[in-house]
């Protein structure tokens, strides 16, 4: 559908994504301390903003999506039996600059049954949970992905909005379980870019279009029925916040908006930010700057500030605009955001600069120019 293809990035990657090469696994790296302040929300001069817990400090989280490798395997398909990939790409991010790391969670490799959480899958992610102490980046947990078609169970789709529900609020209740005691969880998110859709959808038809190979946004329901769509989302969040304020009380919870989420004439995904703020403790949004759109996409920046949460940018990228116009975005988002996470698919700058592929060559200029605004930014810990 049209407004998959305006809102998602991955047409204009595609050729960053099908021209990588596969990273070569490198021997780990002696444990590093893994004393970890807990990452807050603090109020200062009528302004919520992240803190660290002891000390106070302010904490601006900037970092990387890791959501797939240089040739598009996610991370479970790869971070079993090829671990020190995965140890030596956390050291990579780290030495960019990253204080936290995006993680997509795959729901079929979460849960063996509708009330069943996989032994395996909690097992890796307590080893990952490690390596994050080890390397003090943070951990964005982004959960219940159905981003490979082939790997969603099929009771799972079968499944009615209510057994859907319990479901993926058996989910997050089990990861966060996992996750409670450790300080290197920044935030659970709840879903990647989640949709409300109007109307009525066919049965089992719970994934946007897929674009290579992989689905990137979901459904919370199949039939808007007589609700309204913002009275869904709230509904929707509230049940999973719920599951994980029962085993954490602790780290903080929001989710992953598409920049077309505002109370607007047009097109929305039915997540007002207004709306939802209460139940979530920040919130996200995904901007990919456009030449030209500057000052329309500070403005959608600027009506997710007004919710009165903290603003983070979980997702941008150039690809639509010059390096030079993306760095002015940024410069021009910082009075509306507080956090900035690009993307990083395990190849260093270094290693991409020696590439004859051009858009290796670009990505390894984006890492370069992100790296270098962070430096001049006021980006904290």
């Amino acid at each position: 559908m049209e407004f998959f293809q305006q809102n998602r990035m991955w047409q204009s990657l595609f050729a960053v994504l099908c021209f990588g090469f596969a990273a070569v696994p490198r021997a780990a790296e002696p444990p590093r301390s893994k004393d970890l302040p807990w990452v807050e929300i603090s109020v200062s001069n009528n302004r919520s903003a992240f803190s660290l817990n002891p000390g106070g400090a302010r904490f601006v989280p900037w970092g990387f999506n890791y959501d797939h490798d240089a040739p598009g395997r996610l991370l479970e398909d790869y971070w079993e039996t090829e671990w020190p990939t995965v140890e030596a790409d956390f050291r990579e991010m780290k030495a960019l600059g990253a204080n936290v790391a995006r993680i997509h969670l795959q729901f079929g490799k979460f849960m063996d049954g509708p009330n069943q959480p996989s032994p395996k899958g909690l097992a890796q992610l307590t080893e990952l949970i490690k390596l994050a102490e080890r390397e003090q980046v943070y951990l964005d947990l982004t959960g219940l992905g159905c981003y490979h078609k082939k790997d969603v169970p099929g009771w799972y789709d079968a499944l009615g909005e209510s057994d859907r529900w319990n479901a993926q609020a058996a989910f997050w209740k089990a990861v966060a379980e996992r996750c409670a005691g450790s300080p290197a969880i920044f935030c659970y998110d709840l879903m990647n870019e989640p949709v409300v859709p109007g109307g009525r959808r066919k049965a089992g038809d719970w994934l946007g279009p897929a674009f290579a190979g992989k689905h990137f946004v979901q459904f919370i329901t199949l039939d808007q029925g007589d609700r309204s769509r913002v009275e869904i989302a709230k509904q929707w969040i509230h049940k999973l916040v719920s599951a994980i304020r029962s085993v954490d009380r602790r780290h903080l919870i929001t989710v992953g908006l598409v920049d077309w989420s505002l109370d607007r004439p047009g097109l929305t995904s039915g997540f007002v930010p207004d709306k939802i703020a209460s139940e979530l403790d920040f919130l996200c949004v995904h901007i990919y700057p456009e030449t030209g759109k500057m000052e329309e996409q500070i403005s959608t920046l600027r009506g997710f500030a007004a919710a009165g949460k903290p603003v983070v940018i979980e997702e941008t990228f150039p690809l639509k605009c010059s390096i030079e116009a993306m760095t002015e975005f940024l410069d021009q988002s910082r009075p509306h955001s507080q956090g900035w996470i690009s993307f990083y698919w395990g190849r260093p700058p270094e290693e991409l600069r020696r590439s004859n592929i051009m858009a290796d060559a670009i990505l390894a200029e984006w890492l370069d120019q992100f790296q270098k605004w962070r430096s001049r930014a006021p980006t904290g810990r």
